[in-house]
Order: structure tokens, then C-alpha cells, then sequence
């Protein structure tokens, strides 16, 4: 059992040219590289004739924080997660919150390191249900994630994915095959809001969130970060919700986070509630039964609702529980009515503590 981060990671995902070039096939940028040279996610490299991942057993930082902050709201409700990221990612979005570790250029040999069982071992001293893979997009150290998933399946510990959903179809199926639960980030809604802001596409993240519905049992949500100006307009919004519920369904909760300026997109103001306010509408008026606005205050939009009865079930305030309606298996205490999510045993009281942690040297 290897105890140290190996410099070069072997990864599975590319194909060689007879001119010398490696063309990595993880994510739709199919980036072609030189030998010595780095892909658009910086963290996969062309290291001696193949694609190999730089990051593996090395962390950004390490946080104990609680599952509704990823945000899952019906995943374990009130439990602990230990979350954790390395640097680099495959979109470059302007507005990015996480810049400093997601565009980070040196911190993969300048942070914590911690190998697979070094993280279980701390998730289990730590008393956390799952792991989070977040901060910046898993996608890109893909054996890494897989590797921790594995080992903590191993001791009873979940797997989780904060991300883009910005990858191919076969590493799609085999990343998501080892995830118990997953939140993906829905930019925007058309592929001129991925091409200018992000400098991506839309078709692939629409993919996974179809792959994770129909062919997957993975737990997931999904995040929109709404800009003023940018991806809030009321037409975007109906065309997005409307597709959501046409293609994944009324259960999948939907989360509309408020943008604050960031990175290269200081220019522009924040969002207000009204402005989330405004999508929870749309997207309830679309039959969506689960929709949140975060990063504001706001109990109201922030709390569960049985769709059958309408009773409040869990009251949030921010990302501490409050009044919980709910059986240990996700049933509506006034109505019967099954909830949506993995509701295993009665809620946790984690709270909306943050606690950094550390691992490695």
C-alpha cells in the first residue's frame, strides 16, 4: 500500500498519434499535447508517451463541513462530510468562486497530501457519513476520486461529487459507477452562456444529468449559480426548467445560488434574493417539486416541502436543521407521502459548523 503521492499517476482515458502527440479523451476539450505539456485542466499531463494525472494523493485543504453545504438537501440530512480538493479544472468560468484553488498553476506540489486510506481514516475519526470530492471538479483526477470512493465504500463511508458534469461517456460511466451522490453545477442554459463565460459546451453536462436519471442510482442535485445580466433571464430559465422536468423530472432538487463578483467578473453586482425568488417560481410553476435558493438568507426558500400535502418537512436556516417531519426512511410525517432523497435514520445535528482539518504533512 503506497503511503506517498507518486508524481505521475497512470490514467486510462487517451489515445496516441503516430507524429508523438498524446490526445486526452477524459473530458470534450480532447486536448493534444506534446510530451511535457499540460491539458486546459492543467492536472493531466503528456509524461512519457501517455496521459498521467499529477494530483493524485495531493489536497488542496481539507474541511469537515455539513452535507447541505454542497448542497445536498436530501442526502443525509444534518450529517458530516469530509470534503476535500486538489487544483486545476477543465472550464475556465470567469465568475468562478473556487478561482484560487481551480486555476491554481503551483499548488499541486504545495499542499497536503493524503492517500486514499489516509482520508478514510480521518472521515471515520471524524465521524462523517461521506467524503466529498469539491472545490474544484473531480472529473480531473478521476483515479484519484475512484481510488478514495473505493476504499471508503470498504469501511461504510459514502462518495460524493461536486461538479461540472463536463466529461465523456465512457469515463462518465466508469466515474459515477463508485459516487453515491452527486451535485452538478448547471451553468446556464444555453451554449453561448458556456462558450463566452466558461469556454465550454452545454450538450455534455446535459448528458450526465440524463445518464445520472436514467441510467445510474445515484443521488443527485443540481446547482445554478444566477448572474445578473448573464444566465437569469425569465426565458433561459423557463427553456432550463422546462427541459429539466421534460428530461429529468419533478424529484431531482434544484438549487438557484446567489453569484457574488469574483475572479474576472467584478464588474457585476450581486444577486439579489428577488432574483432567486424569481427562478424558484419558474422553476415550481414548471411542476418541480424541490427548489432552494442559497448563499442568502431566506428560511423559506430554503427548507423542504412535502409535494403532496405542501406541509413544511425540514426547516433550514442556512445549514442548520430545525423542525424535521420526516420518517427515518423519507416519509412525510403528516401525509405519508414518500420524499424524494436517501433519508436513512432519523436526521444528524451537525449544524452549520466548518472545521478544517489536516492530514498530511
Amino acid at each position: 500500500m503506497k503511503t506517498v503521492p507518486p508524481e505521475y499517476f497512470p490514467t486510462r482515458y487517451w489515445h496516441k498519434h503516430e507524429d508523438g502527440r498524446v490526445t486526452c479523451d477524459l473530458c470534450p476539450h480532447h486536448c493534444t499535447l506534446r510530451e511535457g505539456k499540460r491539458g486546459s485542466c492543467f492536472v493531466r499531463m503528456h509524461h512519457q508517451g501517455e496521459i498521467v494525472l499529477t494530483t493524485y494523493g495531493r489536497s488542496s485543504g481539507f474541511c469537515i463541513d455539513p452535507i447541505e453545504k454542497k448542497p445536498l438537501n436530501h442526502f443525509h440530512p444534518g450529517s458530516s462530510v469530509l470534503s476535500f480538493g486538489t487544483a486545476g479544472c477543465n472550464l475556465s468560468c470567469g465568475f468562478c468562486q473556487n478561482w484560487d484553488i481551480s486555476k491554481s498553476r503551483q499548488i499541486d506540489t504545495l499542499c497536503d497530501t493524503a492517500m486514499p486510506q489516509d482520508l478514510v481514516k480521518m472521515a471515520r475519526q471524524s465521524g462523517c457519513d461521506s467524503i466529498a470530492f469539491t472545490y474544484n471538479d473531480p472529473v480531473i483526477f478521476l483515479e484519484y476520486a475512484v481510488d478514495v470512493a473505493q476504499a471508503a465504500h470498504e469501511q461504510g463511508i459514502k462518495a460524493v461529487a461536486v461538479t461540472a458534469g463536463y466529461i465523456c461517456d465512457e469515463p462518465r460511466i466508469d466515474f459515477f459507477r463508485h459516487m453515491d451522490a452527486a451535485n452538478v453545477d448547471l451553468k446556464g442554459f444555453t451554449q453561448e452562456f458556456y462558450h463566452k463565460n466558461c469556454h465550454g459546451h452545454l450538450q455534455p453536462v446535459l448528458d450526465t444529468l440524463k445518464y445520472l436519471k436514467h441510467e445510474t442510482r445515484v443521488w443527485f442535485e443540481i446547482t445554478t449559480l444566477l448572474i445578473p445580466g448573464e444566465n437569469d433571464s425569465e426565458a433561459e430559465l423557463n427553456n432550463m426548467c422546462q427541459w429539466l422536468a421534460e428530461n429529468i423530472g419533478p424529484d431531482v432538487p434544484l438549487h438557484f445560488s446567489a453569484f457574488h463578483p469574483d475572479f474576472k467578473m467584478l464588474d457585476k453586482a450581486p444577486t439579489p434574493l428577488n432574483t432567486l425568488l424569481r427562478a424558484r417560481k419558474i422553476a415550481l410553476s414548471h411542476g418541480l417539486h424541490y427548489v432552494y435558493c442559497g448563499n442568502v438568507f431566506d428560511v423559506r426558500s430554503d427548507s423542504t416541502y412535502c409535494p403532496n400535502c405542501k406541509a413544511m418537512v425540514i426547516e433550514r436556516n442556512w445549514y442548520q436543521l430545525g423542525e424535521y417531519h420526516l420518517d427515518d426512511n423519507g416519509h412525510c410525517d403528516y401525509c405519508r407521502h414518500a420524499v424524494a432523497g436517501v433519508f436513512e435514520g432519523p436526521p444528524g445535528h451537525f449544524g452549520r459548523r466548518r472545521i478544517p482539518v489536516r492530514i498530511g504533512a
